[in-house]
């Protein structure tokens, strides 16, 4: 007999088929909707520019803001500011996320250390992140390094407090069986409390991946002389808003693919478990 035979899957019902059928129906069309208002909001925005309901000069249009996209792509001006914008964004998302775990981690092994740091956590996180900017500027100067912290420091401490809270709320069931077979709060911090937080973890993230390109583009405003955000605050000091609109349109698409790219990696744990 071959034991590594696959099980042939049970047939389908009729009503599992119609469920089926229906949600994929939903998703379609709600994917469609979406499509709709967007292409709306364009059709309107255009027909108001060109009967002149609006003035482009400060509300520009939907065929203006695509005319300065292919000159931002045949200057090269695209990929450097986008590019630039991107790299300080992910880089500063990542360190988020690398601090906030180890500082969460820290905080739940040591019950002393967490007693003494949450509340200079919380007050730090009430802190409104673009004063800390100009502090940044003098300690740091005016580049990359600047903007990286600026990203980081939006969401940081958020970050922490947030995965902290999830860490405690693991069940203490779990926790006392662990202890019980003779393990130790390593063993429950590897094979209870970080296992079960993995959702959490993931949700933490695509807040934060919006908070570090928030951060991000307040730094650009004070301390960059490239980027998406030194384009923005450039565009509106020229009054070039064409150059404000198109760079706006660019960071919503970027927020929008790199929310897209975590909720990718969220579904891949979902299927996978």
């Amino acid at each position: 007999m071959n034991t590594n035979q696959k099980p042939v899957p049970e047939e389908m019902s009729p009503a599992q088929r119609l469920y089926i059928k229906k949600h994929r129906q939903h998703h379609h069309f709600i994917t469609i909707m979406r499509f709709l208002v967007l292409f709306l909001f364009l059709l309107v925005w255009e027909l108001a520019a060109r009967f002149r309901l609006i003035d482009t000069f400060f509300f520009s249009s939907p065929s203006l803001v695509a005319s300065y996209f292919l000159e931002m792509l045949k200057d090269g001006s695209f990929a450097a500011n986008t590019g630039i914008t991107v790299m300080e964004t992910l880089v500063s998302f990542f360190l988020i996320t690398l601090i906030s775990l180890l500082a969460a981690t820290v905080l739940w092994y040591s019950r002393t250390l967490s007693e003494i740091f949450e509340p200079y956590l919380v007050v730090l996180n009430s802190l409104p992140k673009s004063a800390l900017a100009p502090l940044f500027i003098v300690w740091l100067g005016t580049g990359i390094d600047t903007i990286i912290v600026a990203g980081i420091s939006v969401a940081l401490f958020g970050s922490i407090i947030s995965l902290y809270t999830v860490f405690k709320s693991t069940p203490e069931e779990k926790l006392k069986l662990i202890y019980t077979l003779g393990g130790g709060r390593f063993t429950a911090l590897t094979k209870v409390v970080l296992p079960s937080s993995i959702p959490a973890i993931l949700s933490n993230m695509k807040v934060n991946v919006g908070l570090a390109l928030v951060g991000v583009i307040i730094g650009e405003f004070l301390a960059a002389r490239r980027g998406l955000g030194y384009l923005i605050i450039y565009g509106s000091q020229v009054f070039q808003l064409n150059m404000v609109i198109t760079s706006i349109i660019i960071l919503c698409v970027i927020a929008m693919g790199l929310y897209q790219g975590i909720q990718y990696l969220e579904h891949l744990y979902k299927k996978k478990k």
